[in-house]
């Protein structure tokens, strides 16, 4: 996530957006506290109390959180109520009641002096405050009667500090784990949306907790804790609502901390147990059926240091064999993992002998052509790329489409203008799996300027002919980047719908303005002929502001009374255009 904080209003969904500022002028938030730099955490209201988090660097906004259930996109309205919260001085807003008044570093009293306000410490600052001045007796005291009252708390604390009381091990993090499962699992042990929620917080601090082990040298206890959080949430995935990604989250967070320590850990004991885990887990196929099953080898291949534990690796991909019925993931991954294991025993020419008697592999062709790009060898970067072709255009076209894409590039570095326009054709044309305004532009640099305009036109028909079903946007964006705005008004007149209207309003409006307020007028009137519901009446007005944005306030007001006679009995339409 990106969001600029000063303009989020321009990446947020409109709906979402009203609502909260909504929120944000009835006064529902409130405890907007800093928690340390950047980071703020709110209270806001609503059918119940939510909160919410924001992380907030360089100006824009790169993480939120809210205890809400809304997953239907980005961000929820409370977290859009408090952007606003945090930006109201900038906007000229204001809210009915504020917890916290915003006060400007200096102000001018009377025609004294501009005097400096002491800023508020964030929480962070408070709590450490606090710490340095709490004696051990009250620290102990508070821990042990918070830990009594809440459980969650007790669970953390227990994970964090139990290695200090006994000797540290994966059992300690799999009780820990399995608690806070419990925890929030319902009367059938299953993890509704709020619990696995719940569980995926405590595991990312049980995560933040192994990557400062990782980073402090512990690689064991780092280890036992990426294990016991693998398998206990490889259960849990099974029987919780992970719509929201909380516990699939933790398993890769799982996986990250095990690769970090095979990459990082200086300990060959410790890289030995890790290594005899990966296989045991593979062996015992502790986690088949999900992508993680063979990351076990991936792990073991990073970790590999004898001849031994290669053979053993071996052994494994070895029976991984090829099913010759199409796309075949698993023998391909085999085949990854076999070559990084010869790149790092036997060296890059084995490697590359491996590459070129694999090159049905399209890791391995791919890998190949870019090489041989970057080494000059055009001819060689042909070669494979039309063998490519050839192997791939009837069984996988879109991997051809990649191989052409190749090629262009190769004729573009040679400067062969009758290839580079062949090939971007063609993807124009066919492939929707590369920039469609990348090739155009393309060909539009190597085709002379003297023939370019009767090849735009043979282009727009072939485009046409191509498509099953005439794309409006596609026909659309060729006359945009032309800057052709009698024929894309053209175009438009035989496809008056209410979002190619707005798709190419701003390209018409300054030479179209009072037409597309009658193709508004128009199309608004058959979309209510066939929409009901308050959701399309609110697509509806939202055209109706269009128009009168364009200057068409005349209009608007007479085709918003013929709505209301026409469809008096709609309530909710009634509603909704009192809102224009």
């Amino acid at each position: 996530m990106n969001i600029p904080l000063d303009e989020f209003e321009q990446h947020i969904d409109e709906d979402i957006l009203k609502r909260g500022l909504q929120y944000f002028k009835k006064g529902y938030v409130t405890s907007v506290d800093e928690l340390s730099g950047g980071e703020y955490e709110a209270i806001v209201e609503g059918n119940d109390t939510y909160i919410v988090q924001l992380q907030v660097k360089n100006g824009s906004v790169i993480a939120c959180n809210c205890t809400c259930p809304y997953d239907w996109g980005p961000v929820c309205k409370h977290e859009v109520a408090v952007m606003f919260y945090l930006q109201q001085d900038e906007l000229g807003l204001k809210a009915k009641k504020k917890s916290t008044t915003k006060t400007s570093p200096l102000s001018d009293v009377a025609g004294k002096e501009k005097k400096e306000v002491k800023k508020k410490k964030t929480i962070q600052e408070q709590l450490e405050e606090i710490l340095e001045k709490l004696s051990p007796e009250e620290m102990r005291g508070y821990i042990g009667e918070y830990c009594d009252k809440d459980k969650t708390f007790r669970d953390l604390f227990l994970t964090q500090y139990l290695h200090l009381i006994q000797p540290v091990s994966k059992d300690i993090y799999t009780k820990q784990i399995r608690a806070v499962l419990k925890s929030a699992s319902g009367r059938y042990g299953y993890i509704d949306y709020a619990g696995a929620r719940q569980v995926g917080n405590s595991m990312h601090q049980l995560y933040q907790l192994a990557e400062k082990a990782v980073s402090a040298g512990n690689w064991r206890e780092a280890m036992y804790m990426g294990c016991a959080m693998l398998e206990e949430m490889t259960k849990a995935i099974e029987h919780g609502d992970d719509s929201n990604g909380d516990l699939g989250g933790s398993i890769d967070n799982a996986q990250n901390i095990l690769f970090r320590i095979a990459q990082e850990c200086t300990d060959s004991g410790i890289r030995s147990e890790l290594f005899e885990y990966s296989l045991d887990a593979y062996h015992r196929k502790l986690f088949e059926g999900w992508d993680w099953h063979y990351n076990m080898l991936d792990l073991a291949v990073e970790l590999q240091q004898t001849e031994d534990e290669k053979t053993r690796i071996l052994h494994y991909l070895d029976q991984i064999k090829p099913k010759n019925d199409g796309w075949d993931f698993r023998h391909e991954d085999a085949q990854k993992q076999r070559l990084k294991l010869i790149r790092k025993t036997e060296g890059e020419t084995c490697a590359n002998d491996y590459l070129e008697a694999n090159i049905s592999n399209p890791d391995f062709r791919r890998e190949l052509i870019l090489k041989a790009i970057e080494e000059k060898n055009y001819a060689k970067a042909i070669r494979l790329a039309e063998k490519g072709i050839a192997a791939d255009q009837k069984e996988k076209p879109g991997l051809a489409d990649e191989w052409k894409w190749h090629l262009l590039n190769v004729y573009q570095l040679q400067n062969d203008p009758e290839n580079v326009i062949e090939q971007a054709r063609y993807l124009f044309l066919n492939s929707g799996r590369f920039s469609s305004k990348e090739m155009f532009h393309i060909m539009k640099k190597y085709v002379p300027a003297a023939d370019w305009k009767l090849f735009f036109e043979q282009l727009v028909a072939e485009k046409i002919k191509s498509e099953r079903w005439v794309s409006f946007h596609t026909i659309a964006d060729m006359y945009i980047w032309e800057e052709q705005w009698e024929n894309l008004f053209s175009l438009l007149i035989k496809n008056p719908s209410l979002d190619n209207i707005a798709y190419v309003e701003k390209y018409l409006t300054k030479q179209y303005a009072s037409q597309l307020v009658d193709l508004y007028c128009m199309a608004i009137q058959t979309f209510l002929e066939e929409n009901v519901g308050r959701a399309h009446y609110k697509t509806a007005c939202k055209y109706l502001r269009r128009m009168n944005k364009l200057g068409g306030r005349e209009k608007t007001d007479i085709l918003i009374a013929e709505l209301r006679t026409k469809y008096k009995p709609r309530r909710a339409l009634m509603e909704e255009l009192d809102k224009v």
